[in-house]
């Protein structure tokens, strides 16, 4: 192993080379070595934090765990091949493994799957969420952070009764919601005091909001600092190596990284990489666009999270910025924009807060989110002994980034996970999804 560490290194435990420096990789990082573990952390970027925990929404959301693949979804991407902005789209290319993904995407649009697998993203946020809390605490964290729920917005009172019998799925696991007028919204957030287009929404009380490029990396500085692990940017993960019925080293573009223990966190980057060793992931980039601007007049500019539940764009004031994004969309793997993909991002914006931001300021960027196709990430061995895989979090990775890294580090040691569901939801006793077969 190599890479530069800070002076807390205790040279205890395992050598573990953790492959991604986003969320969940540092959070990862960060467990592993306060355990007692000898950890290094490799990414090809200069810097943590800087691809898909870079351009989320901010939210850190327990009350936005609703699984993407539901009985709704096949309405909505057949809306939008017919050419309509749906806020879940597809676009067909000729890649096979977006067909493949998109069979078993379907496949987990019924109701009792949609209902499994939402549980198991509500209960994994939640412990995700708290233990953020704790860790922020104990290590004297600023990101920019805001604990006093999120908004959910309706336009039309149908879809706000239909999203209000949904309540109960999470007050059953312990999120707390409530259903509001768009009066009652307006005391909680006076930026919407003048918002007659919504007639009211969802009160996520136990959500926050946050810079997660922010936290990543001062939990990478913390994790250098107090417990010596090793970062080594700008090394790109090429392939595995095996030796025999283990993984022995990671190629990278500047050598090869030997460890006894390796944990794929690479987010998109992740099913190429295990592939070199035979393991084929169930992860595909859906596109996704955000955008950043400054704050001009504070009293104009939202102060709590919130999604417009038509078209499915977020905002979320981030210190003296508020980020949008907006769109789930499978399609071509690529990075691109234009103008255009930013238009209902825009409109949005100067619907709901002109004057309050500097929409010619903004900063923009598309970003690949590494979904599975029933939504929860894969967490957990297959094959290797010495290789854990976290990684597939989707939408959710702000959210349930620091929790599946304590659950990482609960695996390495061998540990029951203190995370638990009801009897026979889960796929094993632990209350986590197992590992994919």
């Amino acid at each position: 192993m190599h890479g530069t560490t800070g002076e807390g290194e205790r040279g205890l435990g395992l050598r573990i080379a953790v492959l991604g420096a986003g969320i969940v990789g540092v959070s990862t990082a960060y467990f592993l070595a306060s355990d007692g573990h000898q950890v290094e952390v490799v990414d090809r970027a200069p810097v943590a934090g800087t691809d898909a925990s870079a351009g989320n929404a901010g939210f850190i959301a327990p009350n936005d765990s609703y699984a993407w693949a539901s009985p709704s979804a096949p309405i909505q991407l057949l809306r939008s091949l017919l050419g309509e902005n749906t806020g879940l789209r597809i676009r067909l290319g000729t890649d096979p493994h977006m067909y493949r993904w998109g069979l078993r995407f379907l496949r987990e649009c019924t109701p009792n799957r949609a209902y499994r697998n939402s549980v198991t993203q509500i209960l994994l946020s939640q412990y995700s969420a708290a233990l953020q809390e704790q860790v922020e605490a104990t290590e004297g964290i600023e990101y920019s952070v805001t604990r006093r729920g999120a908004l959910y917005l309706y336009r039309d009172a149908k879809k706000l009764a239909q999203a209000a019998s949904r309540t109960s799925l999470f007050e059953k696991h312990g999120v707390r919601q409530q259903v509001l007028s768009i009066a009652e919204i307006a005391k909680l957030d006076p930026v919407f005091d003048s918002a007659r287009v919504f007639v009211g929404g969802i009160y996520g009380e136990t959500d926050a909001s946050g810079d997660c490029q922010a936290f990543t990396q001062a939990l990478l500085k913390v994790s250098v600092e107090k417990w010596g692990v090793a970062f080594t940017p700008q090394t790109s993960v090429l392939r595995l190596q095996c030796s025999g019925e283990k993984i022995a080293a990671a190629v990278t573009n500047s050598g090869r990284i030997e460890a006894d223990h390796f944990v794929l966190a690479l987010g998109i980057g992740s099913r190429r990489v295990a592939l070199s060793v035979g393991e084929s992931l169930p992860i595909y980039p859906v596109k996704g666009y955000s955008a950043t601007f400054p704050v001009i007049s504070p009293e104009r500019a939202p102060t709590l999270p919130g999604v417009e539940q038509t078209s499915l764009i977020a905002w979320s004031k981030l210190g003296d910025r508020v980020r949008m994004s907006s769109s789930a969309e499978v399609a071509k793997p690529n990075r691109d924009w234009s103008p255009e993909h930013f238009r209902s991002i825009r409109a949005m914006a100067d619907e709901l807060f002109r004057g309050g931001i500097d929409l010619d300021a903004g900063s923009y960027r598309a970003c690949l989110r590494p979904m599975t196709p029933d939504g929860p990430p894969i967490l957990g061995y297959r094959k290797y002994p010495n290789l854990l895989f976290n990684t597939g979090h989707g939408h959710l990775g702000w959210t349930m980034g620091v929790g599946t890294g304590r659950i990482s580090a609960d695996l390495v040691a061998g540990k029951r996970p203190a995370i638990g569901g009801p009897k026979g939801l889960f796929r094993n006793d632990w209350g986590f999804p197992s590992p994919r077969r």
